[in-house]
């Protein structure tokens, strides 16, 4: 991001209520796992023809569920840590 681009944001945010930046920072966060899922799913798809050359079976529906179930309890168990490191910060002052 360029200076003046920083500069701008910058000056928009401090214009903003404490729940207008809240909301702000929750649709970056939004945009920042956007963009992680996204460089996650390229990578599988790069590898995909080498794992089927390779003759590697394809996860059962089931296997790609517990994926998915465990990925979601990491996040939720992170932002649960996030919140609650939010939380005792706000407690301090």
């Amino acid at each position: 991001m360029n200076t003046t681009v920083e500069q701008n944001l910058l000056s928009k945010l401090r214009t903003l209520s404490a729940q207008q930046v809240a909301e702000v920072e929750n649709f970056v966060e939004f945009l920042a796992a956007k963009s992680k899922k996204r460089a996650a799913l390229d990578r599988l798809l790069a590898i995909a023809p080498a794992l089927a050359a390779a003759g590697a079976e394809p996860p059962s529906e089931d296997e790609i569920e517990a994926e998915v179930q465990a990925a979601r309890s990491e996040r939720r168990a992170r932002l649960a840590s996030h919140a609650a490191t939010k939380d005792s910060g706000a407690d301090r002052s």
